[in-house]
C-alpha cells in the first residue's frame, strides 16, 4: 500500500504522477494524518472497472442460473460458439 500527504501531492505532482502510471496500484493521500482520497492511474482504473464490469456479469449469470435458466454443457457451449463464429 502506498501512502502519500496531501502535500507531497501539491509540492511533488510529477513523481506521485509517475509513480502511479508505474506501480499500477492506487496512492492512498492523506490530509491531516486523515485518508483523504486515493489517486490511481488511468490505466489502472480502466482495468479495474473492467474486472468489476465482468464480476457483475458472471454474479449477474450466476444468478439467472440458479433461478433456473436454461444452461448448456461445454460440448453444447462449444457448438454454438463455432456456429456463432461461422455465421460471422
Amino acid at each position: 500500500m502506498i501512502i502519500k500527504a496531501s502535500a507531497a501531492l501539491r509540492n511533488d505532482y510529477a513523481t506521485i504522477s509517475n509513480m502511479a502510471k508505474e506501480t499500477k496500484e492506487p496512492i492512498y493521500i492523506t490530509k491531516n494524518g486523515e485518508g483523504d482520497l486515493v489517486l490511481m492511474s488511468i490505466e489502472a482504473f480502466e482495468k479495474r472497472e473492467q474486472t468489476l464490469q465482468l464480476r457483475a456479469k458472471v454474479l449477474q449469470a450466476e444468478q439467472e442460473r440458479l433461478d433456473g435458466a436454461e444452461t448448456y454443457s461445454i460440448s453444447e457451449a462449444r457448438k454454438r460458439l463455432r456456429e456463432r463464429v461461422n455465421d460471422i
